[in-house]
């Protein structure tokens, strides 16, 4: 029987995706703070994204730093298709530093981005058990540090996008900081119902999902399937 939580958790890869306080999208701190929301109405599954991604990022076959989760489910003729994007969620309270050994894996003062010092890190992959979105990507060889994304850091220095933002060809996928009332991601937050990832347990994510059915009919969401995610 397809159902909003149903399809909604096998999309998430297994993660329940809740609503998110408006309390906790306020600022926190000085400075950036940088975020990303995904409207998965517009998100089509080409996965455009994960080839930029490892492009941009010369990363390994199966590590690549964001993937897109996409689940169907049938009902009578119709089929209910949707695609989440899934990757660090660049936490507030990240439990991957808190589990490294040496420090190199850390949240930058600056604009909240989690990042791994290459240098200092020792290939323990800890981190990679402790993230509860599965979004570090283990190198099996323990000759390399884990795979995650920093919001491309390197461009976002320079004043530029997130390869993965660039290439949306749906615009799906919208970058910037959330202490700036004035950002696109700032007006996101504010229109509209915003979800997050495992909002319960305490990490405090920066990865926001609108967009979300909010009926649980069955029928509601396949027509809101149909119109909005099909096109």
């Amino acid at each position: 029987m397809l159902d909003r939580r149903s399809i909604l958790k096998m999309a998430a890869g297994g993660a329940l995706l809740s609503l998110v306080p408006a309390s906790t999208l306020q600022a926190k701190t000085l400075g950036k703070r940088y975020a990303m929301v995904f409207d998965v109405r517009r998100c089509t599954g080409c996965l455009s994204c994960t080839v930029s991604c490892s492009v941009e990022n010369q990363t390994d076959a199966g590590r690549c730093r964001t993937r897109v989760n996409q689940a169907s489910l049938s009902l009578g003729e119709r089929i209910a298709t949707l695609a989440v994007p899934n990757q660090c969620n660049q936490c507030d309270n990240p439990v991957c530093t808190q589990v490294c050994p040496v420090e190199a894996t850390y949240k930058r003062k600056e604009d909240g981005i989690v990042v791994i010092d290459h240098e200092e890190c020792i290939h323990c992959q800890l981190c990679v058990d402790a993230c509860p979105y599965g979004a570090r990507r283990k190198d099996e060889s323990l000759d390399n540090p884990p795979e995650k994304c920093n919001f491309c850091i390197h461009r976002v220095t320079q004043g530029l996008l997130p390869a993965c933002v660039e290439t949306c060809i749906g615009g799906a996928r919208t970058f910037g900081d959330l202490n700036d009332p004035d950002s696109q991601v700032s007006k996101l937050v504010r229109d509209n119902k915003v979800y997050a990832m495992l909002s319960e347990a305490g990490t405090s994510p920066n990865i926001f999902y609108i967009g979300l059915p909010t009926s649980t009919d069955d029928q509601a969401i396949l027509n809101l399937n149909y119109l909005d995610w099909q096109r």
